[in-house]
């Protein structure tokens, strides 16, 4: 749906101006998570969804088969829910 609304548009835009955008989007997420804006969320949360689907219609990209990454859980414990832990380093290894 998404791509239906915008596509051509943000095509035109193109990517490095799309993503601008979604960017902006986040910051504005941001914001309403910390003023703990409950409708703000909601509106925000929604907004980088667009811009995020947007983003990879432009790229070229299936935004549900990119998702189905996570369909069997997590991708390198296949765990639901992962028990991968961080390492001091940043760096993820299965408990």
């Amino acid at each position: 749906m998404i791509k239906d609304i915008y596509f051509e548009k943000d095509s035109r835009r193109g990517s490095d101006g799309t993503f601008r955008w979604l960017t902006e989007e986040v910051g504005e997420l941001a914001r309403a998570i910390r003023k703990q804006d409950a409708a703000g969320k909601e509106e925000e949360f929604a907004d980088v969804f667009a811009w995020l689907v947007s983003l990879a219609s432009i790229e070229g990209v299936d935004i549900e088969q990119a998702a189905s990454k996570y369909s069997n859980g997590c991708p390198k414990c296949r765990s639901t829910p992962c028990v991968c832990r961080e390492t001091l380093t940043g760096k993820l290894e299965e408990e």
